[in-house]
């Protein structure tokens, strides 16, 4: 490990323009650049120079109607909404507010889109340096909010000639202890300490890191840090998963394709009480325990009895469904069975 990094601003860049040569424009600015440097470009002028520019109406409702354009056409899925805040997954995978699209540091006739490939970017910036006999790892970053934190940080986009992470797995801990789980974003860490000297208002949107041993060459890019929708417990705002469990419970099926569960395969005595618990007060129909499911039967006489116990049941399925706990109805003239299926 290093015995300690400096961050040093790049000032004197000046405006970029599409068709800008960046490496050109940061070596005119840095003449001190030395191999084994981290290069921490804001993703904003990589844009830029990459013309990932949209023209939109400098004022009124058409700006607001144009951004909203844009912003449908950068996203691959709504993950919640908020008065006039919009959290989304773009097409990089990246959950980002307005899909990171930037109306700050620009002529107001214009927004800037994230570049279209970070990673390839990145790729491509520290091949320009290498051409011209500079070997340096580049991170193209951008701010971005931290769930159940306030405030911003700048995090990693695209990386080149660099790890993203710094993997502490398998190592011994100074207690003995094997290290699981640890694995560092070195690449986010980096960026979040360069925009230190880069600032928000100060025009330097470069920053070198020295000192941070990163090796040569190497790297699969930012992208290893996007985490997949299957391991993602928090791919949804509150309210957006609030809804969907309702369509889901509205849409259980009268028999759900989870097989029963086999004679030595029983479900937890405990979630099927939590169920219960959670529509306390709110059934009215006669419920029999049985080991294979629950027996619901109408409490009075009639067809509108009949009809509550049918909403009883089908509350109840939810609510065991939210256990984890599969159902079959079976529905008669005289109430519905609930069998039990295997826990989801």
């Amino acid at each position: 490990m290093s015995d300690g990094l400096e961050i040093l601003p790049v000032r004197g860049i000046g405006d970029v323009t599409a068709g800008d040569d960046l490496a050109e424009m940061i070596m005119t600015a840095a003449p001190w650049l030395a191999d084994g440097d981290v290069l921490v470009v804001t993703s904003k002028i990589v844009s830029k120079a990459e013309g990932r520019l949209v023209e939109v109406p400098a004022d009124g409702p058409e700006r607001e109607e144009a951004r909203q354009r844009v912003l449908a056409g950068e996203t691959a899925r709504v993950v919640a909404r908020r008065g006039a805040t919009t959290i989304v997954q773009t097409h990089h995978g990246f959950v980002m507010a307005a899909a990171g699209i930037d109306a700050s540091n620009v002529d107001k006739t214009h927004l800037v889109l994230l570049p279209a490939d970070p990673d390839g970017s990145a790729r491509a910036l520290r091949d320009d340096f290498l051409r011209r006999g500079l070997d340096v790892a580049v991170i193209i970053s951008d701010t971005m909010g931290r769930a159940w934190r306030n405030g911003l940080t700048d995090v990693a986009l695209g990386a080149a000639g660099i790890e993203a992470l710094r993997d502490h797995r398998g190592e011994i801990d100074p207690y003995g202890n094997e290290l699981s789980l640890t694995q560092m974003a070195v690449i986010d860490e980096l960026s979040a300490a360069a925009e230190l000297v880069k600032g928000k208002r100060d025009r330097v949107p470069v920053a070198v890191v020295r000192g941070y041993p990163h090796g040569p060459g190497g790297g699969a890019g930012a992208a290893v840090l996007v985490r997949e929708a299957a391991g993602d417990m928090f791919s949804l705002g509150t309210a957006e998963a609030h809804t969907r469990g309702l369509i889901a419970a509205a849409r259980l099926p009268a028999t759900p394709s989870a097989p029963t569960p086999a004679p030595d395969q029983t479900v937890a005595p405990a979630a099927v009480n939590r169920a219960l618990s959670t529509l306390d007060g709110l059934l009215t129909a006669l419920l029999e325990m049985r080991t294979d499911g629950i027996r619901l039967t109408p409490a009075q006489d009639g067809a509108a009895a009949l009809l509550r116990t049918g909403t009883d049941a089908h509350r109840l399925r939810a609510a065991l469904a939210a256990e984890g706990i599969t159902t079959t109805a079976v529905i008669d003239d005289e109430g519905v069975t609930l069998t039990f299926g295997a826990p989801a």
